[in-house]
């Protein structure tokens, strides 16, 4: 069966199960979305947090890239799409949080720790590259610690992904006033896709615990 087909057996079902089931939720959602969190979470397939927070349709706002990670505010031009997503949440939607959600065997922190992509043209992993980038400045600390491959460096790194994307939200000035005036709060999380548990950042400590 071809994977599209496959999708169009998955429609058919929404429409017969939740769309039927849920279906008042549908018809409020016409009325606009007013969603309380934003989640900034990796593209990876295999971590999809509407399935790991287990929420349903309008209750989050959410935006995925490679290695869920946030670049620094700056005014350059060009097309910034998660700056986009973060003006749109905070300022319009004014959501009263926004979770950076790391993960386990991230290909673009593992890509980022071994510099397997870089020098590759765009369209042959420079673009790739290129984003996982933000993440040169914390790499060589982990890599003169932990090496450059297995469990622990990985996790390291995936790990500061989700501390220095934190940390990029800052520099944003909206995000900074609303955090300062208690109507934003940001928290980090890290899910392990081998285990299947949820990791917390406490930021004092800079240490993830799991939710028991």
């Amino acid at each position: 069966m071809e994977q599209f087909d496959r999708l169009i057996e998955g429609y058919h079902r929404f429409r017969a199960g939740d769309w039927r089931t849920q279906h008042r939720r549908w018809e409020q959602l016409k009325e606009g979305q007013a969603p309380q969190v934003m989640v900034i979470a990796c593209s990876d397939s295999r971590v999809d947090p509407t399935q790991i927070f287990d929420v349903g349709p309008g209750e989050i706002f959410m935006v995925r890239n490679v290695a869920a990670l946030v670049p620094p505010f700056e005014r350059t031009p060009g097309q910034h799409g998660v700056s986009a997503a973060l003006e749109f949440a905070v300022q319009f939607l004014k959501v009263s949080e926004v979770i950076v959600m790391g993960h386990g065997m991230c290909g673009g922190c593992r890509a980022a720790l071994t510099r397997d992509l870089h020098g590759m043209p765009p369209g042959e992993g420079g673009f790739v590259a290129s984003w996982i980038g933000m993440l040169d400045a914390i790499r060589d600390p982990i890599a003169e610690q932990s090496g450059t491959c297995g469990d622990l460096a990985e996790r390291e790194m995936e790990y500061a992904a989700v501390r220095l994307s934190l940390a990029n939200l800052r520099t944003f000035p909206c995000i900074r006033e609303k955090e300062a005036s208690g109507e934003l709060t940001l928290r980090g999380c890290h899910f392990s896709i081998a285990d299947g548990r949820l990791y917390l950042l406490d930021e004092r400590s800079e240490e993830f615990s799991a939710l028991i």
